[in-house]
């Protein structure tokens, strides 16, 4: 017999300090190639209805993540958990919170292996659903001493910098321009629907990490092409193939450099590769997201799950 999942019972078992652990864990496991992830598919009907559909493993657990989209009804989103050993499958989880915490988790690994360990500024830029779980995965990685947040409407960001300081207890503020937002801060985030650069390259100081989070549609892009081209020492992703896929921060300049920058978290996380080497390097993670993220935090969910007797039977 399967469980259902609601996404409350997603919330009751996933903390973000542990989805970091999870997070951090699929990445090694990417690197040793005990994990596999195959890319984001997506079906675009002329309704405007879209359904996107994406899948990997680990060791433990595989499964699907799948989620449709419409301007009329928002996007709804589901795991499908399957046990590696023998196929069964084991669970149907809603997952609108379970992907906004993965989402956040994996700038929080790449936020622990590429921000300046003394890091204690944050800016973010956006403040819909995405950026409080970014700003609490941020916390969870640095010790920040002052946020800052710009998004376009006033009361929006006003609202964000309340409830982000009432719930994580940090130094939070709304500011009028997202060059205020960012200038001199050293971590900087990006979650946003803008189809062009949100900020300008110059106004990135020496020694800031960037993670690029809020597109995963290679005909959008947040980071200006000479901070990505450029400017960075590192460009890390969560997946090369994805990547060259998703990722119009990278693939919209691309024409005007010639060669891709991107390199795999993974390597990173794994030792592989070195991450930062000085203080006064830039870097940026552009986050696309992946299936085998989802089916690590799913996995723990459904243990957690079993073992306090939540969800139901279906």
């Amino acid at each position: 017999m399967k469980l259902y999942l609601s996404e409350e019972d997603v919330l009751a078992c996933l903390p973000m300090s542990k989805a970091i652990e999870l997070v951090e864990r699929a990445f090694h496991q990417l690197a040793d190639g005990t994990a596999v992830n195959q890319p984001r598919r997506r079906v675009i009907l002329p309704t405007g209805s879209v359904l996107h559909y994406m899948a990997g493993g680990t060791p433990e657990y595989f499964g699907l993540k799948a989620y449709s989209v419409n301007d009329k009804t928002g996007a709804h989103f589901e795991v499908l958990l399957y046990r590696s050993a023998d196929g069964l499958p084991l669970a149907t989880l809603e997952a609108n919170r379970l992907g906004q915490i993965r989402t956040g988790a994996a700038s929080g690994v790449a936020t622990k292996y590429l921000a300046r360990e003394d890091a204690a500024v944050a800016a973010i830029i956006g403040s819909g659903f995405q950026a409080a779980t970014q700003l609490e995965a941020v916390a969870n990685a640095r010790k920040l001493r002052e946020v800052r947040v710009w998004s376009r409407k006033p009361e929006r960001r006003e609202e964000f910098a309340r409830s982000s300081a009432g719930k994580l207890g940090l130094n939070v503020k709304a500011v009028e321009t997202a060059r205020e937002c960012v200038e001199g801060a050293d971590i900087v985030v990006t979650a946003t629907s803008s189809k062009v650069p949100v900020f300008e390259s110059a106004w990135i100081s020496p020694g800031t990490h960037v993670n690029g989070t809020g597109s995963n549609w290679a005909q959008r892009r947040e980071l200006p092409a000479e901070l990505v081209y450029e400017r960075a020492a590192i460009v890390a992703v969560d997946s090369i193939e994805v990547a060259k896929l998703e990722s119009g921060d990278l693939l919209i300049p691309l024409g005007d450099y010639g060669s891709f920058p991107g390199v795999e978290l993974s390597e990173i996380v794994a030792g592989k590769r070195p991450g930062r080497t000085s203080t006064d390097q830039i870097t940026v993670f552009k986050s696309n997201g992946l299936a085998v993220e989802d089916v690590a935090v799913a996995g723990h969910i459904y243990e957690e799950a079993l073992r306090r007797g939540l969800g139901r039977n279906h």
